[in-house]
């Protein structure tokens, strides 16, 4: 592979969706208040996506130089595999939480909204201190948690409350929604690597609960957000779109419940990746559709 085909692998292209689906969803909330903004949204794209970025090349710095990635089971790692230096890989990171930061400091100009500052200054500790650090909180089983909170609740309601000054009760409802399919794959991930993580000392949840209630665990992620759709289309009827998401839950389910090796794990995990962005996007779109009067 080229340098560049090697940078791009790195940074995990197919865990972008999980970036850009809360951003949807704020800005769709916040568009049913009447407050939408293209320029801050945007902005908090950025910020999303380059944190998605840094976080991923952190990891793999790392994992990497921990040894954890030696024996997994999955896509090229730029550290563990040795192709790339581990200060680069580093390097690398840093340079994309520093784009978020320019972002994030974008929108603080525009808004006036300091405590976003502090926000965004967690959210990198977050980022870094998942793998990084002499006490990784997600070798210790709070990986989910973490996800949950930043990719979730955060982004979404962040997105919402720099165009609405509020905090937006159905920003936060959605956002949760939203967060338990970033959790979902982030779980599917840590099932596959169960076996390789017990070696290394990574002792995610998943190897706390172990691969069969990890898998029912992941399934309940999954599920909830399809009932959380469900109820909202009593109130916005073109979230029904939401419910094409069930084209990629089913064969996830169905993929985790038997009990498929590693490598068919990354299709649940892909799956999942997508439902996630898929929520997002037709949450976002059939709650904006409302403030159009359709």
């Amino acid at each position: 592979m080229s340098s560049l085909s090697l940078w791009i692998e790195g940074a995990r292209l197919r865990t972008l969706p999980l970036a850009i689906a809360p951003i949807a969803l704020g800005a769709g909330t916040a568009s049913s208040l009447d407050r939408f903004d293209l320029a801050l949204s945007l902005l908090a794209l950025v910020v999303a996506l380059a944190l998605q970025i840094g976080v991923n090349y952190a990891n793999d710095y790392s994992d990497g130089i921990r040894g954890t990635d030696k024996n997994r089971v999955g896509p090229l790692r730029l550290t563990g595999s040795g192709s790339k230096k581990p200060e680069s890989v580093k390097l690398a990171a840093f340079g994309f939480f520093g784009l978020a930061a320019l972002a994030g400091l974008g929108v603080v100009l525009i808004t006036g909204y300091w405590v976003l500052v502090l926000v965004g200054l967690l959210a990198i500790v977050a980022a870094w201190f998942y793998t990084g650090g002499k006490n990784p909180y997600g070798y210790a089983g709070f990986g989910e948690l973490a996800v949950f909170v930043f990719f979730g609740l955060v982004a979404t309601v962040g997105t919402n409350f720099i165009q609405t000054g509020i905090v937006d009760p159905l920003a936060v409802l959605v956002g949760g929604g939203y967060g338990l399919y970033a959790s979902a794959v982030l779980m599917v991930n840590n099932i596959r690597d169960i076996e390789t993580d017990k070696k290394s000392g990574k002792i995610t949840l998943a190897v706390q609960m172990g691969k069969k209630v990890a898998s029912r665990v992941f399934i309940l992620m999954i599920w909830l957000p399809v009932l959380l759709n469900l109820m909202l289309i009593l109130f916005y009827p073109a979230t029904l779109l939401g419910l094409l998401n069930l084209l990629l839950v089913l064969p996830a389910t169905l993929i985790v419940l038997d009990g498929r090796s590693a490598k068919e794990l990354i299709t649940a995990l892909k799956l999942t990746s997508f439902a996630g962005l898929g929520f997002g996007l037709f949450i976002g779109f059939g709650i904006h559709v409302v403030n159009l009067g359709l």
